[in-house]
């Protein structure tokens, strides 16, 4: 026997299951939720269902909102979610391992494991933190969703909070520079700092290929301040907690970068080295107060023990 056909065979299958899933995603059906409605009504009105056609849909298990699937009827959608008719069915998937941090009746926060998006992109649908939560809620009930609040960036771990309800997920975001109290943050950057500590005020701008640079004050300009403490250091990196008081689209990543002291594994704006295969950057606390009940949530999570031994002496 050919002592390459077990390689070619896999690399032939998995070709056939890439082409599969390409197919299947390209047939699906994406529509921006343009007003508030339920579920069945939406398909109905807007999207021009009949309601048995509708109602096919939901029993055959193709619909799912913002990459998670539902078939109930009355599911409450708002402005802005993304319905997906699939070309076949979407499963639920039990969630017993979700590293959950804290859960209340008003939100649900976990601790994001690195390399997993927030929510869907236009590449990537059903693995999501936004997905694994509102499987969880399902789990419990049928009725449960859950909106976004704020995102971490895919390579990014840490804390992470979904809202229970639209009154509060509005109130949060309407307020949140105000209801955010510590956004902490522990990064690994190459070299040594020459402050151990310092407060950081800059203004950030995106280019053509949406990439935050620093820039001079101006009207389209975004003010950014940044705090950090070197906690350990070595010849090679520094080990840094970071406060941000400003909540900027890849500000320590930008902020620190324009340091020339760049977070290690960060290939989006730099090219540091990249020892451990990941973005070396943690959210390990967000204190939050709740608008509703005037309750500070203090949300934290631990610091990866594989950060202290990139600055061993």
């Amino acid at each position: 026997m050919n002592k390459n056909y077990k390689q070619n065979l896999k690399t032939r299958n998995i070709k056939e299951n890439t082409t599969k899933t390409k197919y299947l995603e390209k047939n699906n059906k994406e529509y921006v939720v343009k007003h508030d409605s339920t579920l069945l009504e939406y398909l109905i009105s807007d999207l021009h269902f009949s309601r048995n056609n509708a109602k096919g849909l939901l029993s055959h298990h193709v619909i799912a909102i913002n990459g998670a699937p539902t078939s109930q009827f009355d599911f409450p959608l708002v402005k802005d979610d993304v319905l997906i008719v699939a070309s076949h069915p979407i499963k639920s998937k039990k969630r017993s391992d979700l590293p959950i941090i804290f859960e209340d009746e008003y939100i649900i926060a976990i601790d994001k494991p690195y390399g997993l998006l927030s929510v869907a992109s236009d590449k990537e649908k059903n693995s999501t933190a936004y997905r694994m939560v509102s499987d969880y809620l399902k789990e419990k009930d049928r009725k449960s969703r859950i909106y976004v609040v704020h995102r971490l960036d895919k390579e990014t771990s840490g804390v992470l909070i979904f809202a229970k309800n639209e009154k509060i997920k509005d109130m949060f975001q309407d307020s949140w520079n105000e209801l955010v109290t510590k956004r902490g943050y522990y990064a690994v950057v190459e070299g040594v700092m020459e402050k151990k500590s310092d407060r950081i005020t800059n203004y950030l701008r995106m280019n053509n290929l949406n990439l935050m640079y620093v820039t001079k004050p101006s009207k389209d300009s975004y003010k950014c301040i940044t705090e950090y403490s070197v906690i350990k250091e070595n010849e090679k990196n520094s080990l840094l907690d970071v406060n941000i008081l400003t909540g900027r689209k890849n500000q320590i990543r930008v902020t620190l970068g324009s340091l020339n002291h760049y977070v290690l594994g960060d290939d989006k704006y730099g090219e540091p080295p990249n020892p451990i295969n990941r973005l070396c950057l943690h959210a390990y606390e967000l204190d939050i107060k709740n608008p509703i009940t005037n309750k500070t949530y203090i949300l934290k999570s631990k610091i990866p023990n594989i950060f202290y031994e990139l600055v061993k002496k």
